[in-house]
Protein backbone atom coordinates (compact mmCIF):
# COMPACT_ATOMS: atom_id res chain seq x y z
CA UNK A 1 0.00 0.00 0.00
CA UNK A 2 3.00 2.42 0.58
CA UNK A 3 4.89 1.51 -2.13
CA UNK A 4 1.50 2.44 -4.42
CA UNK A 5 1.00 5.91 -2.63
CA UNK A 6 4.47 6.81 -2.93
CA UNK A 7 4.53 5.82 -6.78
CA UNK A 8 1.20 7.64 -7.12
CA UNK A 9 2.82 10.93 -5.26
CA UNK A 10 6.09 10.76 -7.74
CA UNK A 11 4.08 10.09 -10.84
CA UNK A 12 1.52 13.04 -9.79
CA UNK A 13 5.08 15.42 -9.01
CA UNK A 14 6.40 14.30 -12.72
CA UNK A 15 2.74 15.40 -14.11
CA UNK A 16 4.08 18.52 -16.20
CA UNK A 17 0.99 19.69 -16.37
CA UNK A 18 0.72 20.04 -12.69
CA UNK A 19 4.15 22.14 -12.83
CA UNK A 20 2.50 24.44 -15.30
CA UNK A 21 -0.10 24.40 -12.90
CA UNK A 22 1.88 25.52 -9.61
CA UNK A 23 3.48 28.16 -12.32
CA UNK A 24 0.84 29.58 -12.86
CA UNK A 25 -0.64 30.01 -9.29
CA UNK A 26 2.58 32.01 -8.17
CA UNK A 27 2.02 35.36 -8.12
CA UNK A 28 4.38 37.78 -8.79
CA UNK A 29 7.36 38.98 -6.88
CA UNK A 30 7.60 42.37 -7.86
CA UNK A 31 5.75 45.31 -5.46
CA UNK A 32 2.40 44.30 -7.67
CA UNK A 33 2.10 40.98 -6.39
CA UNK A 34 3.04 41.82 -2.80
CA UNK A 35 0.00 44.41 -2.97
CA UNK A 36 -2.40 41.84 -4.37
CA UNK A 37 -1.81 39.14 -1.88
CA UNK A 38 -2.26 41.75 0.92
CA UNK A 39 -5.39 43.31 -0.50
CA UNK A 40 -7.45 39.90 -1.58
CA UNK A 41 -5.99 37.34 1.55
CA UNK A 42 -4.72 39.40 4.46
CA UNK A 43 -6.23 42.28 4.51
CA UNK A 44 -10.04 41.06 4.16
CA UNK A 45 -9.80 38.29 6.63
CA UNK A 46 -7.71 40.83 9.05
CA UNK A 47 -11.15 43.11 8.62
CA UNK A 48 -13.23 40.25 9.25
CA UNK A 49 -11.68 39.32 12.68
CA UNK A 50 -11.64 42.93 13.64
CA UNK A 51 -15.05 43.70 12.55
CA UNK A 52 -17.37 40.99 11.52
CA UNK A 53 -19.72 40.61 13.59
CA UNK A 54 -20.59 44.59 13.46
CA UNK A 55 -20.54 43.94 9.45
CA UNK A 56 -22.82 40.91 9.96
CA UNK A 57 -25.17 42.30 11.97
CA UNK A 58 -25.68 45.75 9.55
CA UNK A 59 -25.96 43.14 6.43
CA UNK A 60 -28.50 41.48 7.99
CA UNK A 61 -30.81 44.51 8.87
CA UNK A 62 -30.27 46.34 5.24
CA UNK A 63 -31.62 42.46 4.72
CA UNK A 64 -34.41 42.78 6.60
CA UNK A 65 -34.95 46.10 5.29
CA UNK A 66 -34.25 45.87 1.52
CA UNK A 67 -37.10 45.83 -1.29
CA UNK A 68 -35.37 44.11 -3.97
CA UNK A 69 -34.44 40.84 -4.01
CA UNK A 70 -31.42 40.73 -5.99
CA UNK A 71 -30.22 43.29 -3.01
CA UNK A 72 -31.59 41.24 -0.73
CA UNK A 73 -29.02 38.37 -1.65
CA UNK A 74 -26.35 40.52 -1.95
CA UNK A 75 -26.51 41.29 2.18
CA UNK A 76 -27.31 37.57 2.96
CA UNK A 77 -24.20 36.59 1.31
CA UNK A 78 -22.27 39.95 2.90
CA UNK A 79 -23.75 38.36 6.42
CA UNK A 80 -22.70 34.53 5.40
CA UNK A 81 -19.14 35.87 4.70
CA UNK A 82 -18.47 38.19 7.88
CA UNK A 83 -20.51 36.00 10.48
CA UNK A 84 -18.06 33.83 12.10
CA UNK A 85 -15.42 36.43 11.38
CA UNK A 86 -12.22 35.82 9.64
CA UNK A 87 -10.97 32.69 8.31
CA UNK A 88 -7.21 31.10 9.35
CA UNK A 89 -7.31 29.14 6.60
CA UNK A 90 -7.44 32.37 4.33
CA UNK A 91 -5.01 34.10 5.98
CA UNK A 92 -2.83 31.05 6.34
CA UNK A 93 -3.10 30.71 2.70
CA UNK A 94 -1.84 34.96 2.56
CA UNK A 95 1.00 34.41 4.65
CA UNK A 96 2.17 31.25 2.70
CA UNK A 97 1.54 33.26 -0.68
CA UNK A 98 3.77 36.13 1.01
CA UNK A 99 6.53 33.48 1.94
CA UNK A 100 6.33 32.38 -1.44
CA UNK A 101 7.02 35.63 -2.88
CA UNK A 102 9.92 36.81 -0.59
CA UNK A 103 11.58 33.79 -1.19
CA UNK A 104 11.46 33.74 -4.87
CA UNK A 105 12.97 37.72 -4.15
CA UNK A 106 15.83 36.31 -2.28
CA UNK A 107 16.12 33.36 -4.75
CA UNK A 108 17.45 36.04 -7.68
Amino acid sequence: MKKRMKQSLERTLANPVLRRSVQSMKPSTGIWGIVGVLLFFIVPELVAFGWGAQIAAWAHHRYLIEPERIVRLNYWIVEKLFEEGGSWVNLGIGVALLGWIFRERRRG
